[in-house]
């Protein structure tokens, strides 16, 4: 078996477009606390760490970020670690409480409890502003392409509220 390494090119500057999923796929932010478990967890570490936020949208059972880490000190994968490892703890605790018996499907082949898809997820360096204003955008119209809401906006787990200048409980972004 080849196991494939991911390349990170960790250059100052470059914003990052994350998108990382949850363990098969399963819809496990069906459950708004655990929504809330994540945003509260890309609060803290954003604060923690110092990286900048500049969209960010919670789906089903993936979430897009849209980040500014400033490297070396703040990389893509510290981000990334920070971000998986306490809200997957914070996480399952609540589906161990709440609904047990969607624990099996979410053990591996070693009998581990995953709430992510193992590996790194997607990960894109941004250089120009049109690029990041096309992921700004993709972001942001997600929950309507996936007809959750019919406007972006309206999506509760997403940064496009405060990209419009509406008030919103979530973590601040960063002004592009």
């Amino acid at each position: 078996m080849i196991r494939r390494t991911r390349k990170r090119y960790e250059r100052v500057g470059d914003a990052r477009y994350l998108t990382f999923s949850c363990y098969r796929r399963e819809p496990l932010f069906d459950d708004d606390r655990i929504r809330r478990v994540f945003t509260e967890q890309l609060m803290h570490a954003r604060e923690a760490m110092g990286f900048g936020v500049l969209a960010w949208v919670i789906m089903p059972e993936h979430v897009h970020v849209l980040v500014m880490p400033e490297p070396p000190d703040v990389t893509v994968t510290r981000v990334l670690q920070t971000l998986k490892r306490r809200s997957s703890a914070r996480s399952l605790e609540i589906i161990r409480g709440s609904a047990p018996d969607r624990i099996a499907g979410l053990c591996d082949a070693n009998g581990l409890t995953r709430f992510w898809q193992k590996g790194g997820g997607y990960d894109r360096n941004i250089y120009s502003r049109d690029e990041l204003i096309e992921k700004i955008n993709y972001i942001h119209e997600n929950p309507v392409r996936r007809g959750l809401v019919k406007y972006s906006h309206e999506w509760a787990w997403s940064s496009a509220r405060a990209h419009r200048g509406m008030e919103t409980e979530w973590p601040e972004i960063d002004v592009v």
